[in-house]
Parts: structure tokens; C-alpha cells; sequence
């Protein structure tokens, strides 16, 4: 599937209205490919601790993941509607701050632009597949029984509200019948919650529009409630059990951070603070089947049924992923943030940027060129 519109009308929607949590104050916008270079990405103060308001910390593993430098040129070139481009023009009109590029446990290119691999970049939505995953391994562990249980089987206080009834796989898939607008909905949330309301209560407050399991509807709520779903499942915090099962398991290698809602709740759809090259090793983790450093995370079952089709109504879907050309998928944030994973040629990509209203459509035949080329060039 090409590159989601929704992504663009967002970015345009919550320009001026979206904030991050008050500890992670927002850095401009958008910016324009003639602008001077970006400034530097915000990222949570070092003197940030576990029961600060606002965020979680996610500590870094004890045997991470090795990636090695092994940097070799890559002459990329594309053709995206009849004219030709390069990867440097790609990277320069879309703002990109932090771009890593894998080849299995090698990474063959890294660039910043005001940023180094130690800046914690902003997620965005990339947090809902990290969220899909906790689901996953719960799921595995026997904590959540079937996806296709209602959602009330595990968090009971949404019964009466639109949420009631709806099944976990139709929260994964983006099915859930809530009345909801992405460009109009989440910024008021979001802003709600960073300045400290419970998202749990303004779950509780999602009435039905539709019936669901029928149609796609992009919808951030149903990501936060599958993370509530991971809580209550489980009995842990939810980055808690993400700590535990998914950022230390999967190799880690930096301190990392996670939004709250400042009442324990994690918020699930959003907000992980973490380096360019920890979401490279979040997508090795999904392009390996769901294993690390030889042992299994994620169960290998939930990483492919995560990544492939999930609806006869939206092909472009999995589970809190987004899926592409010739078996690629990708975690996908506001304003141009992307983990992107090539099982075809064994590549995975990551960019980070503020955010860029710029080039978003041609990506995939970006990343598809550059996959192609690691491959190529491959001794």
C-alpha cells in the first residue's frame, strides 16, 4: 500500500494544536524543504526519573542486540510519477533527521542532521506497533485467551460505552465501530491527556457509530485501549510489561522513554522516546520472525499475522501495522517517522525527522531502492 494520506491531513489538522506531555515540550511543527536545517529533536531532560508525571523510563538491556558499523556507498536512485530522483534529495526535501539503514545486523548507512544516534526521537503512532507486540506476547503467554474476546473480558469498565462488545481483533485492525475522526479526535485527546485527564476516562466516553468489524477507521483510541487491555491482562503496568517483555528481551541498548497520561496509564498510541537505532532493532526483532539475539520475543505466529492482510476491507493493514509492496511493512508515525522492514531483500529502514508535509507519498519507492541496492551491493 502506498503511503496513507491520513498522514499528511494529520500533520496539517494538529500542526497548532498538538502537544507532547508538559516534561516533553513540542519542537516546531513542520519543516519546509527550503527552510534552514531543523533544530535539534526535544527529548525528555536527564533529570527525568521513573515517577516523574508525563513518562515512563524503558532501561536498556543487558546483553543488547550488536549492531555493527559497516558503512558502504549506496548509489540509489528512483522514479516516483516519471521523474528521477536520489536518496539525498529524498532525505534533504523531507526534513530527515536520523536515517539508519540495516542490512541484518549491519548498518550499511546512518546519517543525523542536528541529532547524533544518541537523540531519543519521538515516535508517534510507531508506538502502536509496539503496542500490537505486547498484545501479541500476552496473547502467547495465555494472559488474553483469543483476539476475538470483547474487550470487557478484561477491562470491564467499558461496558456501555462504544466500546463494549467489540472484539480485540477489530481494535488491532482498526475496526472498532467507534465514532472517531483522526484529524479531529486525537489532538483533543492527546492535549487532554498531557494535561493530565485519565485516558481511561475519555475511553469510556467513545459512543458507537457503526458496526464493527465492516470497514477501516484509523483510530488511536482503540491502540491505547488495547494497551489498557495489556495492563489489566497481564496485572502489570503496561510499560512495565514492555520493559520486561519486548525493550529488555529484545536487546535494547539505550534508555529510552514512554508517555503517560500522568495516571499511571501509558498511552499505548504514541510516545516512545528512543534512538533511531533501538527502532531499527525493533524492526530486526519483527524482520527475524520475532526472535533476538537467537531467543524468541515475540511469537513467530503473532509477527506474521501482524504483518500480512487483516481484512478483506483494507488489504494495506495488518495488526497495528502498515503493509506495502512485496511483503514490506511498517510502523508509521506523524510527520514522517518510519520503521520499515524488506523480508524480500532483508533491510530495514528507519527515518526520523520533526515532521515534513513533504515527498510522504514517494516513500515507499524510496525505501524500496534502497533496499534493493543494499541487496545488490551485498558481498
Amino acid at each position: 500500500m502506498r503511503r496513507r494520506r491520513w498522514t499528511l491531513t494529520l500533520a496539517l489538522a494538529t500542526a497548532a494544536a498538538l502537544t507532547a506531555p508538559p516534561a516533553l515540550a513540542a519542537s516546531p511543527a513542520r519543516t519546509p524543504a527550503e527552510a534552514p536545517p531543523p533544530a535539534p529533536p526535544t527529548a525528555p531532560p536527564t533529570a527525568v526519573t521513573g515517577n516523574a508525571a508525563g513518562f515512563d523510563p524503558l532501561l536498556p538491556s543487558s546483553h543488547p542486540v550488536e549492531l555493527r558499523e559497516a558503512p558502504r556507498p549506496l548509489s540509489v536512485t528512483y522514479t516516483y510519477e516519471g521523474q528521477k530522483h536520489t536518496l539525498d534529495d529524498y532525505l534533504a526535501r523531507t526534513g530527515t533527521q536520523g536515517f539508519v539503514v540495516l542490512d541484518g545486523n549491519d548498518i550499511v548507512l546512518e546519517r543525523y542532521v542536528t541529532a547524533d544516534r544518541d537523540t531519543l526521537f519521538q515516535s508517534w503512532s510507531m508506538a502502536k506497533s509496539f503496542t500490537s507486540a505486547a498484545v501479541g506476547i500476552a496473547l502467547g503467554e495465555g494472559f488474553i485467551d483469543s483476539m476475538d474476546d470483547p474487550v470487557t473480558k478484561y477491562v470491564p469498565e467499558l461496558r456501555g460505552s462504544g466500546y463494549d462488545g467489540v472484539s480485540l481483533r477489530d481494535l488491532l485492525r482498526m475496526s472498532s465501530g467507534i465514532e472517531w475522526t483522526e484529524t479531529r479526535d486525537v489532538p483533543f485527546v492527546h492535549v487532554a491527556a498531557s494535561l493530565g485527564y485519565p485516558l481511561t476516562e475519555l475511553a469510556k466516553q467513545r459512543r458507537r457509530g457503526w458496526e464493527p468489524g465492516t470497514r477501516f477507521e484509523y483510530t488511536s483510541m482503540n491502540s491505547f485501549v488495547l494497551s489498557w487491555v495489556v495492563a489489566e491482562a497481564t496485572g502489570t503496568p503496561y510499560h512495565s510489561y514492555v520493559q520486561k517483555k519486548i525493550w529488555g528481551p529484545a536487546g535494547m541498548a539505550s534508555k529510552a522513554y514512554l508517555g503517560n497520561d500522568s495516571n499511571g496509564n501509558s498511552m499505548g498510541y504514541c510516545c516512545y522516546y528512543a534512538t533511531d537505532r533501538d527502532f531499527a532493532r525493533f524492526g530486526l526483532l519483527y524482520l527475524n520472525g520475532g526472535k533476538a539475539n537467537g531467543r524468541r520475543v515475540v511469537p513467530a505466529s503473532w509477527v506474521a499475522e501482524s504483518t500480512r492482510p487483516s481484512a478483506p476491507f483494507n488489504q494495506g493493514y495488518g495488526l497495528q501495522w502498515w503493509l506495502g509492496a512485496d511483503g514490506a511493512f511498517s510502523a508509521n508515525g506523524l510527520g514522517g517517522q518510519l520503521i520499515w522492514a524488506s523480508p524480500r531483500h532483508r533491510v530495514v529502514i528507519v527515518k526520523s525527522t520533526l515532521a515534513t508535509l513533504f515527498a510522504g507519498e514517494e516513500t515507499d519507492a524510496a525505501f524500496e531502492a534502497v533496499a534493493a541496492e543494499v541487496a545488490r551491493t551485498r558481498g
